[in-house]
């Protein structure tokens, strides 16, 4: 099988209140990639965020004490740092000047998720949206509107991993299919019967996709074909389905 990753140029610099489905739908047709009801379209996290209007003017923080002390220490700007606390449901770990957290929507990582790179200008930050899920479900239904096919959609963001360097991008949000892939019962090459396999689709697709979506290249959107995903009926249970429940969590 194979699976073919389509960039989707032309999509322009996104700002807070623009339709962002319209325009990935304008791009999608541009591109004259033939879309098909079976494909993925990723999405990254900064244009879905810009076009909710979750960015923030640094300059109109005023940072707690804890957020100066713990600035001043490891040499950050404080308001950013205020930022991420504001942002957090809990902290996970805050030491040698990194602060990794628990965001409201479950994900842990670093900073609450909030970036600096590609914002508005060199004031600004963006959050992740409040909701992906949401976001993702909303522009579902809007490109099968405007492009008559019924399409998948991850956000994605882009995360560092436990125990391993680099970072890579994950699926914060999904609808359209199951993100996780659920190989219990079946039989491997020697028909031995799974027992624990459950592959995260959409993580998989999401890292995939972040092959082609360079910081510096303008690809804010990659279609996605051929890859191995279950179609749900409707949005699907979302990517909040992908964070492990606290009971089963050894690292917590």
């Amino acid at each position: 099988m194979a699976v073919l990753l389509l960039p989707i140029p032309g999509l322009p610099r996104v700002r807070p209140g623009d339709d962002l489905g319209a325009l990935l739908a304008s791009a999608i047709a541009e591109a004259r990639v033939g879309v098909k009801d079976d494909d993925v379209l990723v999405v990254c996290q900064k244009v879905v965020s810009k076009a909710e209007g979750r960015v923030v003017a640094l300059s109109s923080i005023e940072p707690s004490e804890l957020a100066r002390a713990w600035a001043a220490t490891y040499d950050k700007d404080a308001r950013l740092i205020e930022l991420v606390l504001r942002e957090s449901a809990r902290i996970v770990r805050m030491d040698g000047g990194n602060l990794i957290v628990e965001t409201r929507s479950g994900w842990v990582c670093a900073n609450a998720g909030i970036d600096q790179s590609n914002a508005l200008d060199d004031d600004h930050v963006t959050l992740l949206p409040v909701d992906a899920d949401a976001s993702a479900a909303r522009l579902r239904a809007h490109l099968a509107e405007r492009l008559g096919a019924d399409l998948a959609v991850i956000v994605t963001d882009t995360f560092g991993r436990p125990w391993r360097h680099g970072q890579i991008e994950f699926a914060i949000g999904v609808a359209g299919i199951d993100p996780l892939l659920d190989l219990r019962g079946t039989a491997d090459m020697n028909g031995r019967e799974l027992g624990i396999t459950i592959l995260a689709a959409a993580d998989a697709i999401a890292a995939a996709a972040g092959l082609v979506m360079g910081k510096a290249d303008g690809i804010g959107a990659v279609l996605v074909r051929g890859a191995s995903v279950v179609r749900v009926a409707g949005d699907g249970p979302g990517a909040r389905s992908l964070v492990r429940p606290r009971e089963t969590d050894l690292f917590r």
